[in-house]
């Protein structure tokens, strides 16, 4: 593996999402509480996004962060849409609320550089870690991503190098829910960290192939969200946010049976699994409760069984060579 560059701290960070009213609407009381118990428990890597709820989880972040220690934790949060404003505010799936703004896409390099200042003083902070640029291949841009891609890599790629290089951020990268972005950005430009959402887990290994072979090369890292793949590896029904196909269901539902008679919390595994790959810095599941802040870090500790693993491999859920804990 080649020097290693920026990364988060690991193995367990903190998303965002939730905090931006993602699903269900969050008090202030409650986001503050959970924030709370992240940093109480030992997280040090948060991670947000103007998107989140029109702003909603920057505030909340910078309420919850701006008074801490600011060497002691790493924060990271995205490039691509510009808050404008906007009564009552754009309420956009899957997010309840919004503050009174709207959503206006931009991959340019002035859009990244206003997106990064606007965040600094949403937050309050002087400082942001790592940006990613933001949803280059979601659902919104359809077969356009290729087209917004190479406009992030004439204009938001170039400036936050610009920007990594001047010191007011410490790192860039994508943060997507497919792996082709990253591995062309690791082609055609010079990207420290990935946060990939939902594309390296027990049910999804896209990951594994390509990307992550360069990123050892390369020497960047991987963030890893949806580490449940929406809810489907925490006893929901849900990938990618949407019913899940009956085959993913299956595969779950065996997953859970060799869980079940190694005495192994399926959810403890599936963090575990995403965090054990060496190019992985950190997985960041989403909280809206304390309680479940709490709930990931004893996942993360569960001990599990070498057998566990062993019977996934030989069932043909795994790759015999794919990396496991321990």
């Amino acid at each position: 593996m080649a020097e290693k560059r920026f990364a988060p701290p690991g193995p367990l960070g903190f998303g965002g999402a939730p905090l931006g009213d993602m699903f269900a609407k969050v008090t202030e009381a409650e986001a503050a509480a959970t924030l709370a118990a992240a940093w109480d428990s030992g997280i040090r890597y948060f991670d947000t996004a103007p998107h989140y709820g029109a702003g909603l989880s920057e505030h909340r972040f910078g309420a919850a962060l701006r008074d801490r220690p600011r060497d002691e934790y790493v924060l990271s949060t995205k490039v691509g849409r510009v808050l404008a404003p906007e009564l009552p505010g754009e309420i956009a799936h899957p997010f309840l609320s919004a503050l009174p703004f709207r959503r206006v896409q931009d991959y340019s390099a002035a859009g990244a550089r206003r997106s990064v200042e606007d965040s600094l003083q949403r937050m309050a902070i002087g400082r942001i870690d790592i940006v990613y640029v933001h949803d280059l291949a979601a659902d919104h841009l359809g077969d356009a991503w290729e087209d917004a891609f190479a406009t992030a890599r004439e204009g938001a790629f170039r400036e936050l190098i610009r920007m990594r290089e001047e010191g007011l951020i410490g790192a860039w990268g994508l943060g997507v829910n497919l792996t082709e972005p990253c591995i062309r950005a690791l082609k055609e430009s010079d990207p420290d960290v990935f946060l990939l959402a939902g594309r390296y887990s027990l049910l999804d290994l896209a990951g594994l192939e390509e990307l992550f072979p360069l990123c050892a090369g390369r020497g960047a890292h991987v963030v890893i969200g949806g580490p449940y793949n929406s809810g489907l590896l925490a006893g929901g029904n849900t990938f990618d946010y949407v019913d899940a196909p009956a085959e993913l269901v299956k595969k779950r539902d065996a997953l859970a049976g060799i869980a079940q008679r190694h005495g192994v919390d399926l959810k403890a595994a599936a963090l575990q699994f995403c965090a054990a790959h060496p190019v992985v810095a950190s997985v960041i599941p989403g909280a809206k409760h304390p309680q479940r802040v709490r709930q990931n870090v004893a996942l993360m500790a569960q001990p599990i069984p070498a057998g566990f693993w062993e019977e996934l491999k030989s069932a043909g859920h795994l790759p015999a060579d794919v990396p496991v804990p321990g």
